[in-house]
């Protein structure tokens, strides 16, 4: 049996922002499917700063309602990291569409609030982590256009209603639906073991962002350039005073 038959288990996360080592969470769902059945955790978080107006366009949630009816983010956090340590700890694939920044942000958000790494909770680590961006980018690296979640959905005709993605729970459900299309439409991926495609998928990401860093600076740009680190980019954490800078 291809682990495509196997148990799934998608995350996502909406932030107050781009950056994984600054912004802080404020929505997560963890969505696990076996079969056809799907169980759906989900959380909403009072991530402590103002959430900017451009945030709450993307993911509808305003700062009043996070602190309204958002939980503390240690409490969160530490469930989030719990769920998805036991899933990886059993060898479930953990899917994320474009997971590098999901991880990224939750490890720097587990740090930020003294709690224990994702990475450090799994014996064997980070893995085995299944990012259909990740794998599209590698299968047809030479096809033009944008490749967001829409984008890939509407290639793969995988069925969303576009106004509902944004929610962390929308973007799981049609992440894990993505994953079947793209095997659908490569069947290798049928005959790779988790362990060979996670590998695989770490080496195309470093080769594809050492390629585009180099193209981005010989045109001058050199800030904001993509790490070749995968499936998570560990960032020093800010000191507290470097962090009242950023919000003033």
């Amino acid at each position: 049996m291809s682990w495509l038959d196997g148990t799934m288990v998608g995350f996502d996360t909406e932030t107050t922002g781009i950056s994984t080592a600054r912004d802080r969470i404020v929505t997560a769902a963890i969505i696990t499917r076996s079969g056809d059945s799907i169980s759906t955790r989900t959380w909403l978080i009072d991530p402590g700063i103002e959430i900017p107006a451009r945030a709450t366009e993307v993911h509808g949630i305003t700062t009043e309602q996070a602190r309204a009816e958002g939980a503390r983010p240690a409490d969160a956090l530490e469930e989030i990291a719990d769920a998805l340590a036991r899933a990886l700890a059993d060898e479930v694939p953990v899917v994320g569409f474009n997971v590098q920044y999901d991880l990224s942000i939750l490890e720097a958000e587990l740090a930020r609030n003294g709690l224990a790494s994702l990475e450090s909770r799994v014996p064997h680590g980070l893995r085995p982590i299944v990012d259909p961006y990740v794998l599209d980018r590698h299968l047809d690296r030479y096809r033009k256009g944008k490749r967001k979640l829409l984008d890939l959905c509407t290639l793969y005709a995988v069925p969303v209603v576009a106004d509902d993605l944004h929610a962390a729970d929308a973007d799981v459900l049609a992440t894990l639906d993505l994953v079947h299309a793209l095997a659908a439409a490569y069947p290798s991926m049928r005959e790779v073991d988790l362990d060979q495609l996670h590998e695989q998928q770490k080496a195309a990401h470093h080769d594809w962002a050492v390629g585009f860093a180099a193209w981005l600076k010989s045109r001058g740009r050199t800030e904001d350039l993509p790490s070749p680190e995968w499936p998570v980019v560990i960032h020093e954490q800010p000191t507290q005073e470097a962090e009242a800078d950023q919000l003033f």
